[in-house]
């Protein structure tokens, strides 16, 4: 009866691994891609950040962070919070607004999207008579007004965005209340911006593109005031007591306006061209901020004089005689000024500038002398420099983890140290139960340090390897120093930075040991850099070995670039990591694999000519190994000399094909006409070209020639103390695979720790398995007695993991492109395979052993195998069985890059690029979850608008209630209900009834 039952099918085990995997996205990290859009509520002490694909994300506190995503996958425009509101309206490039509110659920706030709309004129009329340009929530909470190309204002009613026609403000009215000799009807085209005076909101100022503003009085529906400007207009900003607003233009000018009681003309009191007398870039936003010490804050974006600093992106602060040109090295988005929000304070006293630049967050501190930079906790720029990879690194031990900080700290000393000022809504998520590393190289030749332990990455440290070599650029090189008298006052803020001075800086290979501090790290130029921890400055010379990979083989030539020069004689580094020897391969290609055993202090390295072993305790090399074929001239040209490569792959594609086709017909024998074999070719060929272009979901492992390119390729490193020459005693092994599907495996004679200084490392080489299907060999693994993954180096010594099973048999799991295969030790008999390929149709790209822990129980938890597949999925399988276990689809196929950035960590998480600044995490564990849960408490409003935080479970259920689905009258009642209690007259009205009842 067994063969009719299915195969793999355990109740038991079913139930297990729902209790083990679990597949969920959980957080981006880093910057968002393409910023369009920046809005900020003073009440909610909230950030919200719209971007070109549609995306809008909210920040608070650090931890606090939401994301939405509109349908239409249209630019954000304009983001606009509700006042004293959790909700916000957004503005597409497809005309159409969104309400989105945040609402309590399961004990967490949620951002979910209410309502949508686009607004729609008259049949017949153009678009531009509905296309919005300005929006503006009214503080009664019940009305937007929406500025349009045509010059019209609508009133849309909130939430239900009904057009209330009979309160539109049009161009014909306002021009009724304007004298005829000062403008025309095209002066009311296109409202620019729409502001609500502070003091009284039955007023609000139109501007209008063409330089006109009117000050249109709500309740009588008309107009008060009308004033002329000269230029066209950009911006208006409202001083804090009304009597006064800004207006700047694109001449580079801004003019400051009086706002008479009376109906008189009124005429402006100053016009100023900061940056004149020349030409000007337009100012498109500007404040005006009052302090106590009555010297007004002027912050303004743009001006600059346009032949000499047209193509900078700046913004200005002017304080008194402080007067400072903020450089940022992208384009600016949008900016906001954090000041007081108390509408009883006299008084704005702005404390911190926020910045949205296309490629960063930058923060500046309005309090401090000098205006410092803020260190931000969150939206880090991880693209600062282009991210070349990445390396993860579980349960950092506390003592690291402090070194690394106080190095991190020393390279901080220029930041504020004000709080950070945007600091809404509660993190009630769990504290990470570990301290997390991922560490990601850049192309500047910069490795940076991330807290990957919870929902924010952190950045707590930069190295950088560039003061061991010699370049163009200075490393002392200050960008912002300025002279005196330098006009205008540039100072460049920000890390954003995507010039390398030589791209052969570029970090590759990145392997730390959290036991021993030791850390290595190799380049596009095959320089290998050993490191150790130092918590002081310190000056050395940097040891340098030299490894010929090629060992004088005769007919090669390299094609490709020169090695990177090193500096002569002691260099200074910053505490931190500091290397202390340099290994340079010959020829000087890109780093492949990297493997580092600090408890043994060996180092191995592999390229595409081959590998080596170097002792990095005796500052020695150990052995070189040439993996180059004979006919692989294509190793030899270098990442930057791609002609050939392109012609000769394609050649190789159609010798596969007809190697195919032969076998194929041989299979089939010579029966049937030559038609039929002719018709079955010409199917065949067409079958093979769409393998070629769009990776089958189904086909058989082929055996690849000899001759395909890259099979010297060196894809992975393996160092491991097990059984290689016989079945008593273990020695410490070496495991490199290539590209062309061989592994080989070199026995290493370490000495003791008494003699390790006076004796020699030796090695030998004591296997090489060829793959039959030769695809490139991606992972290697020894198991243990118990089949158990060998542990770290030094991690027993540490007493967080038991020592290996050396009674049993060891096993030698190698993983390919195509199959995963167990072979018995030391005899490398074949035992147990998985044709993945045959399978599937996919490919692994990234496979890793993770450890995943019941989510029921504490006592059960297993390792398996993680793999990520050309096609973007992730299957789990298990050890030593390998059994698939569960797949999860995870990333897009089309999306190389992705997949290629693509990083496991030890307990079943992992991280992908989703664009060049943003890391997506996810999770494969039902146990390990990084995730936001926080809640934004909507503050009660006052009668005399001081704000007060409620908070409590008998508040939840009142605060989730905007937006509540199925219950339109109650949501109506409600607002009825919060709009007269916010009533002045009629809580008034309440008090003397109160008082009169006492």
């Amino acid at each position: 009866m067994r063969r009719f039952l299915r195969p793999g099918h355990d109740p038991v085990r079913e139930r297990l691994k729902r209790d083990l995997f679990q597949f969920n996205k959980t957080v981006e990290h880093g910057f968002p891609h393409q910023p369009s859009a920046l809005g900020y509520s003073p009440f909610l002490r909230l950030m919200a950040i719209g971007t070109r694909s549609g995306a809008i994300k909210l920040y608070g506190a650090p931890g606090v962070e939401f994301m939405g995503l509109h349908e239409e996958n249209n630019t954000v425009m304009q983001i606009h919070f509700i006042p004293d509101q959790c909700q916000l309206v957004t503005l597409l490039d497809d005309n159409s607004l969104h309400l989105w509110s945040l609402r309590q659920h399961g004990g967490a706030s949620e951002l979910r999207e209410e309502h949508r709309f686009t607004l729609k004129g008259p049949p017949g009329s153009p678009p531009s008579a509905t296309q919005v340009t300005a929006v503006l929530p009214h503080s009664s909470r019940e009305v937007l007004y929406l500025g349009t190309e045509s010059g019209n204002i609508f009133v849309v009613e909130l939430p239900s965005f009904r057009v209330l026609e009979d309160r539109t403000i049009s161009p014909e009215a306002v021009l009724q209340r304007v004298p005829e000799d000062n403008c025309s009807r095209r002066s009311c085209e296109l409202v620019e911006v729409l502001r609500e005076h502070p003091k009284n909101p039955d007023q609000i100022l139109i501007g209008y593109s063409r330089g006109l503003i009117v000050l249109w009085d709500l309740q009588n529906n008309k107009a008060t005031h009308h004033f002329l400007g000269s230029q066209q207009l950009e911006n208006l900003y409202w001083q804090r007591d009304g009597s006064k607003f800004i207006s700047c233009h694109y001449d580079g000018s801004y003019t400051q306006w009086p706002v008479s009681s009376d109906n008189r003309q009124p005429e402006p009191l100053e016009n100023t061209v900061p940056y004149g007398p020349f030409p000007c870039k337009a100012i498109s936003k500007i404040y005006w901020q009052t302090t106590k010490n009555g010297l007004p804050y002027i912050i303004f974006q743009g001006g600059m004089p346009r032949a000499s600093y047209g193509d900078r992106h700046s913004i200005s602060v002017i304080h008194g005689s402080q007067q400072t040109a903020f450089d940022f090295t992208s384009r600016v988005i949008d900016f906001f000024i954090i000041f007081s929000s108390d509408p009883a304070a006299e008084f704005d006293d702005p404390s911190a500038l926020v910045v949205l630049a296309e490629e960063e967050l930058v923060v500046i501190d309005l309090k401090s002398a000098g205006w410092p930079a803020v260190h931000p906790p969150y939206l880090a720029s991880l693209h600062c420099s282009a991210i070349t990879c990445s390396h993860h690194v579980s349960n950092i031990p506390l003592k690291l983890w402090e070194r690394i900080i106080s190095a991190g700290s020393k390279q901080n000393i220029h930041y504020s140290s004000m709080p950070w000022p945007i600091d809404g809504g509660t993190n009630i998520a769990p504290d990470p139960p570990q301290r997390d590393l991922l560490l990601t190289g850049h192309e500047d030749g910069t490795v940076r340090f991330w807290d990957a332990s919870g929902v924010c990455l952190h950045l707590l440290y930069k190295l950088s390897t560039v003061r061991v070599f010699l370049t163009d650029a200075d490393p002392n090189d200050n960008m912002n120093t300025l002279g005196e008298d330098e006009w205008p006052p540039l100072r460049k803020v920000g890390t954003f930075d995507p010039y390398s001075d030589d791209p052969r800086l570029g970090i590759q290979k990145i392997y730390l040991c959290k036991y021993s501090g030791y850390l290595a790290v190799a380049g596009t130029a095959g320089q290998v850099l050993v490191m150790e921890l130092n918590d002081e400055d310190a000056e050395h010379v940097v040891d340098h070995a030299e490894a010929d990979l090629l060992q004088d083989q005769e007919g090669y030539r390299w094609k490709g670039h020169e090695k990177l020069k090193t500096r002569d004689g002691p260099v200074r580094f910053e505490a931190g990591f500091q290397p202390f020897v340099l290994v340079q391969c010959q020829p000087p290609a890109v780093v492949t694999s990297l493997a580092l055993h600090s408890e043994w202090k060996l180092v191995a390295f592999g390229t595409s000519h081959g590998f080596g072993l170097f002792d990095h305790q005796q500052k020695r090399l150990v052995f070189v190994k040439c993996t180059l074929h004979p006919s692989d001239q294509l190793a030899l040209e270098g990442p930057l000399s791609r002609v050939k490569s392109l012609k000769k792959s394609l050649r190789q594609s159609f010798r596969r094909i007809r190697r195919s086709r032969v076998s194929s017909r041989k299979r089939r024998g010579g029966g049937g006409n030559a038609s039929e074999v002719q018709e079955a070719n010409a199917k065949f060929d067409q079958d093979a070209l769409q393998e070629m272009e769009l990776a089958p979901v189904q086909r058989k492992i082929e055996a690849r020639s000899a001759e395909d390119s890259f099979t010297g390729f060196v894809r992975t490193l393996y160092f491991a103390d097990t059984f290689l020459r016989d079945s008593s005693r273990h020695c410490p092994s070496l495991w490199a695979g290539t590209n062309g599907g061989t592994v080989y495996a070199f026995c290493l004679r370490v000495p003791p720790a008494e003699r390790r200084m006076d004796e020699p490392v030796r090695a030998e080489q004591a296997k090489e398995i060829q793959l039959m299907h030769r695809a490139p060999v991606v992972g290697i693994l020894v198991l243990d007695g118990r089949s158990t993954p060998l542990p770290e180096p030094l991690e027993v010594a540490h007493d967080l993991s038991k020592s290996p099973d050396m009674q049993g048999s060891h096993q030698l799991l190698v993983v390919s492109e195509e199959q995963f295969k167990v072979f018995t030790l030391p005899k490398v008999s074949s035992k147990l395979k998985l044709k993945l390929t045959a399978l599937e149709g996919c490919r692994v790209r990234k496979v890793t052993v993770a450890n995943f822990g019941s989510c029921k129980t504490d006592d059960y938890s297993e390792n398996d195998l993680a793999v990520l597949t050309n096609l973007g999925d992730i299957q789990i399988i298990s050890l030593p069985f390998l059994k698939l276990q569960i797949r999860f689809p995870c990333i897009r196929k089309e999306d190389v890059s992705g997949i290629a950035s693509c990083v496991f960590t030890k307990y079943g998480q992992g991280f992908y690029l989703i664009s060049p600044s943003e890391f997506e995490r996810f999770s494969l564990s039902t146990k390990w979850l990084v995730e936001p849960r926080c809640i934004v408490d909507l503050p009660e409003v006052t009668s005399n608008n001081h704000v007060h935080s409620k908070s409590g479970p008998e508040n939840a259920a009142r605060k989730s209630s905007p937006g509540d689905c199925g219950e339109d009258e109650r949501k109506s009642g409600r607002l009825m209900e919060h709009a007269l209690l916010n009533d002045e007259k009629v809580l008034k009205e309440i008090q003397s009834t109160l008082e009169g009842g006492r």
